[in-house]
């Protein structure tokens, strides 16, 4: 069986991490899209917080395009499966998706992950690493809807879970996938 590409779209605090765990778990080698942000900010010795990522992803995007993150990532994707399936963490923008699709073809699958507004918000609040206000939440979804064109990926996706219970009912639904 060929190696695959499972990529999680979804808005931010959906549980994208969650599902991600659940693929690793699995034997899927996690790439996580982020990590590029997390690195750029590190070089510079920015502090981790929503103002300086928003910063980096804003620049890395002017510098590189909306397919910056695919880009970017490409060669850790492309390591990544030759040890297996793997499974990416965060496609944001139709770009990214199309630049992944026109790489992987038909091994690339897109699983959208959707949380109802209100219980990303209490998530987002009460998680451990960076934690979002409210308003913090509001501005980040407006600005991924508005300026990372990430409303695509996630109405283009091949399969969707609605993670809107606990980790049980997550995995039942994870587990009808076809991949």
């Amino acid at each position: 069986m060929k190696n695959r590409v499972v990529a999680l779209v979804g808005m931010c605090g959906a549980g994208k991490s969650a599902v991600t765990e659940y693929f690793k778990v699995r034997g899927y080698v996690p790439v996580h899209f982020g990590d590029v942000t997390m690195q750029e900010m590190g070089r510079r010795g920015l502090e981790t917080n929503e103002k300086n990522e928003k910063t980096i992803r804003e620049e890395l995007r002017a510098k590189h395009g909306m397919e910056a993150y695919a880009t970017l990532n490409l060669p850790r994707i492309r390591r990544a499966l030759k040890n297996g399936h793997v499974v990416l963490d965060g496609l944001y923008s139709w770009s990214e998706y199309k630049i992944l699709k026109e790489k992987f073809g038909g091994a690339l699958y897109t699983l959208a992950v959707f949380t109802p507004r209100h219980l990303r918000y209490k998530r987002l609040a009460a998680r451990q690493v960076r934690p979002l206000t409210r308003v913090q939440s509001q501005n980040r979804d407006h600005s991924e809807i508005e300026n990372l064109e990430k409303g695509g990926p996630i109405a283009m996706a091949d399969f969707t879970v609605v993670n809107d219970g606990d980790l049980g009912r997550l995995h039942r639904q994870l587990a009808k996938t076809d991949f």
